[in-house]
């Protein structure tokens, strides 16, 4: 029998448990990504009815989506009467992906002609809009005009997305990543608890280079961070992500910056905290030591007996030595439990709060999408156990809350 820590490991977290989404197709290439799209909804535990337009039914069938979704598809007001009243009467969500500019066109003049526009009329819940056409089109006035109106009346956009488009050209028009429409149902669901702040992420690696092949790094993969980062702006902050070199897509809706080395990170992160940031939660592994000299070109190893290094400069510190500074929360890796480093770490640099982690122990630490972690802050300490890093951030975000109420 599997240990509780194991199978915890294995356990996806499920963002949409117990809530209904209605998923509105409407005709575009890009209607044939709806199965996935509710592959994925499902799979972070939504049940998912699907409404079809006319032109939907020419690029995908509502036989594929009812497998899918394991429930009935509907593709037309009278197909069973008064549904368009009921079924948004039970939905927690609505999403329309892909949006065409016709069916924006529709919902921004309240034409309610079909069983998607109608159901639109009748729900009050939150709404996303994947809008997907050729780039010409979405760069209209008049479809600008109708975008305009619907997002002034509460409802998301997500997407769309720069590159190759079904008519061959390129340019903005793509749908967006479906991992991304569904991380935009998530926060239409979720309490907005963290709107009105800006978070200012840090995360991964640094880089000091010693010549342009050689590099001194570390094992950071960023997914704390970024994970912070998802579950900020899931919760209505305005998120700005800073992030040394990773392997990890831009979570949507963040603001992400890209650097490279400790110094190229210091000077973002003070750019960004002085544009009003109110918390800098530094998730990121910056390095300790640079090379004393940086190399224009490769150093042979036969003439490198020894290399003379100096500290890089301290971003939590220089951040807190700030006359108008944010709420400070940095990170304590650590090879063994000594948790009284941490809270000395807390002191010495002026944070307000510290998240000691031993990444020895299993399940913890680098690479992994798990943690096990220790909250420190002026007020008292709390221990998440071993938990998905997506719920590691979300208790993290919590204590400020805390703090800060």
């Amino acid at each position: 029998m599997r240990n509780s820590s194991a199978t915890r490991r294995k356990q996806k977290l499920k963002r949409l448990t117990n809530k209904s989404v209605l998923l509105g197709v409407s005709g575009g290439i890009a209607a044939y990504k709806a199965a996935d799209l509710v592959r994925r909804l499902k799979d972070d535990g939504s049940s998912v009815t699907v409404m079809m337009t006319e032109a939907a039914l020419k690029f995908i069938t509502p036989l594929s989506l009812q497998v899918a979704s394991q429930n009935t598809v509907y593709t037309s007001v009278f197909q069973e009467p008064l549904k368009h009243i009921s079924l948004p009467a039970q939905a927690d969500a609505m999403v329309i992906a892909p949006a065409t500019a016709n069916i924006i066109a529709k919902l921004a003049n309240g034409i309610a002609d079909d069983i998607l526009s109608t159901a639109f009329i009748a729900f009050r819940g939150p709404v996303v809009i994947a809008p997907a056409m050729n780039e010409r089109m979405y760069e209209h006035p008049l479809f600008q005009e109708n975008l305009k109106r619907l997002l002034s009346l509460g409802i998301r956009q997500v997407g769309p997305e720069s590159g190759s488009l079904a008519c061959g050209e390129e340019g903005t028009g793509r749908l967006a990543e479906v991992s991304d429409i569904v991380d935009a149902v998530v926060a239409a669901v979720t309490p907005q608890d963290l709107r009105g702040h800006k978070i200012v992420v840090t995360a991964g690696p640094t880089r000091e280079h010693l010549d342009p092949i050689r590099f001194l790094s570390n094992r950071s993969s960023g997914k704390m961070g970024f994970s912070i980062a998802r579950a900020a702006r899931k919760r209505g902050a305005e998120v700005v992500l800073i992030s040394g070199p990773t392997a990890l897509k831009r979570p949507w809706g963040v603001v992400l910056k890209q650097t490279d080395s400790a110094a190229e990170m210091l000077r973002t992160v003070k750019e960004e905290t002085k544009k009003g940031a109110t918390v800098l939660i530094m998730a990121a592994a910056v390095a300790d030591f640079r090379p004393r000299q940086q190399a224009g070109i490769k150093v042979d190893k036969g003439a490198m007996n020894s290399l003379a290094m100096d500290r890089t400069e301290d971003i939590i510190a220089s951040v807190a030595a700030q006359k108008k500074r944010p709420f400070i929360i940095g990170f304590a890796a650590e090879t063994g439990g000594n948790q009284e480093r941490a809270k000395q770490k807390m002191q010495r640099k002026n944070m307000d709060m510290i998240i000691f982690n031993d990444v020895t122990e299993e399940g913890a630490g680098f690479e992994t999408d798990t943690n096990n972690v220790v909250i420190f802050d002026r007020k008292g300490s709390a221990k998440t156990g071993l938990r998905s890093k997506d719920e590691i951030a979300d208790a993290i975000l919590d204590r400020y809350l805390e703090i800060k109420t």
